[in-house]
Protein backbone atom coordinates (compact mmCIF):
# COMPACT_ATOMS: atom_id res chain seq x y z
CA UNK A 1 0.00 0.00 0.00
CA UNK A 2 3.05 2.26 -0.18
CA UNK A 3 2.46 2.98 -3.87
CA UNK A 4 1.00 6.44 -3.44
CA UNK A 5 2.50 7.66 -0.17
CA UNK A 6 6.17 7.55 0.55
CA UNK A 7 7.28 6.62 4.02
CA UNK A 8 8.69 9.37 6.18
CA UNK A 9 11.31 8.66 8.78
CA UNK A 10 12.08 11.02 11.63
CA UNK A 11 15.64 11.98 12.22
CA UNK A 12 16.88 12.71 15.70
CA UNK A 13 17.94 16.32 16.09
CA UNK A 14 21.21 17.27 17.64
CA UNK A 15 20.96 17.49 21.43
CA UNK A 16 17.49 15.90 21.58
CA UNK A 17 16.54 14.23 24.87
CA UNK A 18 17.21 10.52 25.07
CA UNK A 19 14.68 7.81 25.79
CA UNK A 20 13.85 7.29 29.48
CA UNK A 21 15.49 4.46 31.30
CA UNK A 22 13.72 1.06 31.33
CA UNK A 23 13.55 1.40 35.12
CA UNK A 24 10.76 3.95 34.69
CA UNK A 25 8.73 1.37 32.79
CA UNK A 26 9.13 -1.11 35.65
CA UNK A 27 8.21 1.55 38.21
CA UNK A 28 5.13 2.43 36.16
CA UNK A 29 4.11 -1.23 35.98
CA UNK A 30 4.78 -1.66 39.71
CA UNK A 31 2.57 1.34 40.44
CA UNK A 32 -0.29 -0.28 38.51
CA UNK A 33 0.19 -3.52 40.44
CA UNK A 34 0.04 -1.64 43.76
CA UNK A 35 -3.09 0.26 42.71
CA UNK A 36 -4.74 -2.99 41.62
CA UNK A 37 -3.81 -4.66 44.92
CA UNK A 38 -4.99 -1.89 47.25
CA UNK A 39 -8.13 -0.84 45.36
CA UNK A 40 -9.47 -4.17 44.09
CA UNK A 41 -7.91 -7.35 45.40
CA UNK A 42 -7.34 -6.53 49.09
CA UNK A 43 -10.84 -5.15 49.86
CA UNK A 44 -12.48 -8.07 48.04
CA UNK A 45 -10.48 -10.67 49.95
CA UNK A 46 -11.25 -8.86 53.22
CA UNK A 47 -15.02 -9.00 52.49
CA UNK A 48 -14.76 -12.70 51.57
CA UNK A 49 -12.92 -13.43 54.80
CA UNK A 50 -15.59 -11.61 56.86
CA UNK A 51 -18.37 -13.55 55.09
CA UNK A 52 -16.63 -16.89 55.72
CA UNK A 53 -16.31 -15.95 59.39
CA UNK A 54 -20.00 -15.03 59.53
CA UNK A 55 -21.00 -18.39 58.04
CA UNK A 56 -18.77 -20.35 60.41
CA UNK A 57 -20.28 -18.66 63.48
CA UNK A 58 -23.94 -19.34 62.60
CA UNK A 59 -25.91 -21.21 65.24
CA UNK A 60 -29.42 -22.53 65.85
CA UNK A 61 -31.67 -19.72 67.05
CA UNK A 62 -29.78 -16.93 65.28
CA UNK A 63 -31.90 -14.43 63.40
CA UNK A 64 -30.55 -13.81 59.92
CA UNK A 65 -31.25 -11.96 56.71
CA UNK A 66 -30.60 -13.59 53.33
CA UNK A 67 -29.26 -11.81 50.27
CA UNK A 68 -32.81 -11.76 48.92
CA UNK A 69 -34.05 -9.85 51.97
CA UNK A 70 -35.81 -12.77 53.69
CA UNK A 71 -35.72 -12.64 57.49
CA UNK A 72 -35.89 -15.78 59.59
CA UNK A 73 -34.68 -17.75 62.59
CA UNK A 74 -32.36 -20.72 62.08
CA UNK A 75 -33.97 -24.04 63.06
CA UNK A 76 -31.40 -26.46 61.61
CA UNK A 77 -27.93 -26.16 60.17
CA UNK A 78 -26.30 -28.37 57.58
CA UNK A 79 -22.93 -28.10 55.93
CA UNK A 80 -24.40 -26.34 52.89
CA UNK A 81 -27.99 -25.47 53.86
CA UNK A 82 -29.88 -23.59 56.57
CA UNK A 83 -33.50 -24.25 57.56
CA UNK A 84 -35.18 -20.90 58.32
CA UNK A 85 -38.40 -20.46 60.22
CA UNK A 86 -40.01 -17.45 58.56
CA UNK A 87 -43.47 -17.79 60.16
CA UNK A 88 -45.39 -20.24 62.36
CA UNK A 89 -45.21 -23.70 60.74
CA UNK A 90 -43.37 -22.26 57.69
CA UNK A 91 -39.81 -23.37 57.15
CA UNK A 92 -37.60 -22.62 54.16
CA UNK A 93 -34.32 -24.22 53.17
CA UNK A 94 -31.74 -21.82 51.76
CA UNK A 95 -28.11 -22.17 50.87
CA UNK A 96 -25.76 -21.22 53.64
CA UNK A 97 -23.84 -18.90 51.29
CA UNK A 98 -26.98 -16.77 50.78
CA UNK A 99 -26.88 -15.54 54.39
CA UNK A 100 -26.09 -11.83 54.25
CA UNK A 101 -26.17 -10.76 57.91
CA UNK A 102 -26.85 -11.95 61.42
CA UNK A 103 -29.44 -9.73 63.12
CA UNK A 104 -29.60 -8.84 66.81
CA UNK A 105 -31.89 -11.03 68.93
CA UNK A 106 -35.52 -9.89 68.89
CA UNK A 107 -35.34 -8.07 65.55
CA UNK A 108 -37.95 -10.26 63.87
CA UNK A 109 -40.36 -9.90 66.77
CA UNK A 110 -40.11 -6.10 66.60
CA UNK A 111 -40.93 -5.93 62.90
Amino acid sequence: MDFFISSAFAQAAEGSPQQPSPIYNFLFLGGFVLIFYFLIWRPQSKRAKEHRSLLENLGVGDEIMTTGGMLGRINRLDEHYVALQVADNVELKVQKSSVAAVLPKGTIKNI
